[in-house]
């Protein structure tokens, strides 16, 4: 098969990207790309694009986790058992059994069951239902869900093709199902995105007034982090602490939502818009970090949280405060070493890498 500039270049970033660079996962990935794209050759998406362009971009997002060979490949070809002849009796003989068991799962998870006439009092059951199912095929494979959760993300982000009554209904499944899963399996990265893209489509009038009052305030906000961050890796400098991370963290446009609706306040008073992220080696380091943090500025009772301690049941780990500067200006800082924050941007992906 002669492959266009533009399909190589997917390919090769799919085969430069995997953590695995073995011959045997290389030509794994590079043997699922094929089937796919032939596979789905002729068919294209609501957005006008070919079909395969959603199975590389779910790909993509998973390489992004560092996931393994099989799982990319499954990736891939997460669509064909539903889509095209190709059955999974096909892909077993042709990738194995675990890719076939991904594939397999991807495809029965496939739709919320049906909804019955009573829509608004059903809606919990059938959510319910999908959660139950969503369990069962973690228990085959956890890359069922990684792979799932990838494709939802890549239909979020292209949703605009769709009708606006159908938006609404994807964005609902998605706040109700698929962002509280990846929270549930710890997977931050993605349950950012989920909620944001989600309240877009829900409340797109308060997801794009937030979104300017974020970006007017960007320069302001930009500036002030980074007289924090010189300040605060001055003082650690002085502790002995020379090698920590010190950035301006994001704040997500649902989470301001969510604090302004729950506390009933304006986006003025959301002091956590403000905040600033500490990565270190260890976590003696981290209480050491806070120790710092609490002496160069006045700490906001109750504001203080220790997730190391006590992490969340996710097995979210790290040091949260808030703290009032000089000038009366408030900040949230966020503490942990650098393995907390790969579990927390990735959760359950991370624990199965390490595991395997």
């Amino acid at each position: 098969m002669t492959l266009s500039p533009t399909t190589t270049v997917s390919l090769k970033t799919l085969l430069d990207a995997l953590p695995d660079q073995s011959e045997i996962g290389r030509a794994l990935v590079e043997r699922a790309y094929h089937l796919a794209e032939q596979a789905h050759q002729g068919q294209t998406r609501k957005t006008g694009e070919p079909y395969f362009t959603h199975c590389v971009a779910v790909a993509q997002i998973l390489t992004e986790m560092r996931l393994d060979a099989e799982a990319i490949a499954a990736a891939l070809l997460h669509d064909v058992a539903e889509d095209t002849p190709v059955t999974i009796d096909d892909l077993r003989a042709e990738f194995g059994d675990t890719v076939a068991v991904i594939v397999d799962g991807v495809t029965k998870l496939k739709n919320l069951p049906a909804a019955p006439n009573d829509k608004r009092s059903r809606t919990a059951d059938r959510s319910m239902e999908y959660i139950r199912k969503m369990a069962l095929a973690m228990n085959d494979d956890v890359r069922v869900v990684l792979v799932k959760l990838a494709d939802r993300l890549h239909n979020m982000r292209t949703l605009d093709s769709m009708e606006p009554e159908k938006q609404r209904q994807i964005a609902r499944e998605t706040l109700d199902i698929f962002a509280p899963l990846a929270n549930r399996l710890g997977i931050w990265q993605f349950k950012w995105e989920l909620e944001d893209l989600s309240l877009r489509f829900l409340d797109p009038e308060a997801y794009h007034e937030i979104a300017r009052q974020i970006n007017e305030r960007r320069a302001d906000r930009e500036s002030y982090i980074e007289d924090i961050v010189t300040a605060l890796r001055s003082e650690l400098e002085k502790h002995g602490i020379t090698n920590a991370a010190i950035s301006g963290r994001p704040k997500h446009i649902y989470s301001i939502y969510k604090k302004m609706e729950r506390k009933r306040i304006s986006y003025d008073k959301i002091f956590d818009v403000r905040a600033v992220r500490v990565i270190v080696d260890t976590k003696s380091e981290c209480y050491l970090v806070l120790g710092v943090v609490h002496s160069l500025w006045r700490p906001i009772p109750g504001e203080f949280d220790d997730y190391i301690s006590a992490p969340k049941d996710n097995f979210y780990q790290s040091l949260h405060t808030a703290v009032v500067d000089s000038r009366g200006k408030t900040v949230e800082v966020q503490i942990r070493t650098w393995e907390m924050h790969e579990h927390a941007e990735y959760g359950i992906a991370a624990h199965w890498r390490y595991k395997e």
